[in-house]
């Protein structure tokens, strides 16, 4: 029996107006900084000396770190959680979704990262029976995914559609972004064209095998690269 997938931590939601708006707004704000500088996520203590308001009122919008950096996220990715319908196919959707993504894994780099590490530290916690914070779950992209390749599934297998969801959300997140920034040295069109050229592999193996879209046409060149011309045979 498959295991239950945990559902990701969802955003506090920010107060309408008044006050308390404006302190939740300073909070965050904060926190944006303070991770951009350093690195890592501040404890609600460190937050609440930063912003310079009482360590209750910082507990009481953020009980915890993980609810913390999953507001932090929220505001650096929000705009690609907008999901809206559109006529376009899924290979069209997919790669706009990830040129859309890829500035803001830039600008937002030092905060994805610190996500990610939390994530794994609290991961580590849990297994020794250490953790005293309910965790932090990731896994939006999941349903970020699923509407991208919506348009695939009138004439796909179910269970291609289920792998081909699966192996894009493992090039579609901050891991994918640091395995080619730091271990290849990739910049930033190249990364994203690395990153593109595996998506369109992935769709083209998933229409091969369970139908669809069409795969892409044969000797077209990776995404966002211009084909080479064929060098004339020489005939002796």
């Amino acid at each position: 029996m498959p295991r239950a997938k945990p559902q990701p931590s969802e955003p506090a939601v920010p107060p309408a107006r008044g006050v308390k708006a404006a302190t939740f707004k300073l909070l965050v704000d904060t926190a944006m900084a303070l991770i951009q500088q350093t690195g890592h996520i501040p404890s609600v203590a460190e937050l609440a000396v930063r912003s310079n308001v009482s360590r209750a009122t910082a507990y009481r919008y953020f009980p915890s770190r993980s609810a913390l950096i999953t507001t932090v996220i929220d505001a650096s990715l929000g705009p690609v959680r907008q999901l809206a319908a559109d006529s376009r196919g899924g290979r069209e959707r997919v790669h706009e979704l990830f040129r859309s993504t890829f500035p803001r894994f830039k600008e937002f780099e030092p905060q994805l990262r610190a996500a990610a590490q939390l994530a794994l530290e609290q991961w580590a916690l849990e297994r020794a029976g250490l953790l005293e914070e309910e965790p932090y779950r990731r896994g939006h992209r999941i349903r970020i995914l699923e509407h991208a390749i919506a348009p695939l599934a009138p004439g796909m297998d179910k269970s291609v559609r289920d792998r081909l969801h699966k192996s894009l959300s493992v090039i579609y997140g901050i891991e994918a972004y640091v395995i080619l920034r730091d271990i290849w040295g990739c910049g930033d069109r190249e990364l994203e064209r690395t990153v593109l050229w595996m998506a369109d592999a992935m769709i083209d193996a998933a229409v091969r095998e369970g139908g669809g879209e069409r795969p892409a046409a044969a000797g077209k060149p990776p995404a966002g690269r211009a084909a080479r011309p064929v060098p004339a045979v020489r005939r002796v």
